[in-house]
């Protein structure tokens, strides 16, 4: 009798540990099919917003160096956009550092010619309050994906880091996500 005591002792352990990692590989793989949706959402959040700066930037209302200015910066944004095999690796691997450093010029940018004044002066013009409007959104919204973004990896690096995924290597061969480093400040402008 008390060799089926220890058998079925060993046998419910196993079971529990079965179910565990089980439970803790379906915990991980759902946690990376957000991963997956929020850098999607966040690379569209950022073309929404190159596209916004573009309109404001051929809208005619802003003086020609701040609009060649602001050209450049959404043109840099959106070339990392286009490219069909950038929506593979958006997926994959997240942003890369080349398409942060074109996001971070482009809030910079952004900072640097909607100034106060040239906001008011923007505003003046028909349309323009509903350009600057979509801009300051479009940024906004950009911050957000941002911010659910890194919340998904650190949720992600929490249970990977767990010693028992580790040892059953319950991630597989992903790379470990990364927190995206980009400046994503729109411009503070209080007519905004």
């Amino acid at each position: 009798m008390r060799v089926w005591f220890w058998v079925m002792l060993v046998v419910a352990v196993l079971a529990l540990v079965a179910w565990y990692l089980s439970y803790t590989a379906a915990r991980l793989d759902r946690l990376h099919a957000r991963l997956e949706g929020s850098v999607s959402a966040l690379d569209a959040q950022l073309v929404r917003r190159a596209e916004a700066v573009m309109e404001l930037a051929h809208s005619g209302v802003l003086d020609p160096a701040s609009s060649m200015l602001l050209a450049q910066a959404a043109t840099g944004s959106l070339d990392f956009a286009d490219d069909a095999e950038v929506h593979g690796e958006v997926r994959d691997f997240g942003i890369d550092r080349e398409r942060a450093t074109a996001e971070s010029a482009l809030s910079h940018t952004l900072r640097l010619t909607l100034t106060p004044d040239a906001v008011r002066e923007i505003e003046t013009h028909k349309g323009g309050l509903a350009l600057t409007q979509r801009v300051q959104q479009a940024g906004q919204r950009v911050v957000l994906a941002r911010a659910f973004h890194d919340d998904a990896v650190r949720a992600v690096r929490r249970v990977r880091a767990q010693p028992p995924v580790r040892a059953f290597r319950l991630a597989g061969r992903t790379t470990m996500p990364q927190v995206v480093d980009f400046d994503s400040d729109p411009p503070a402008i209080d007519s905004f």
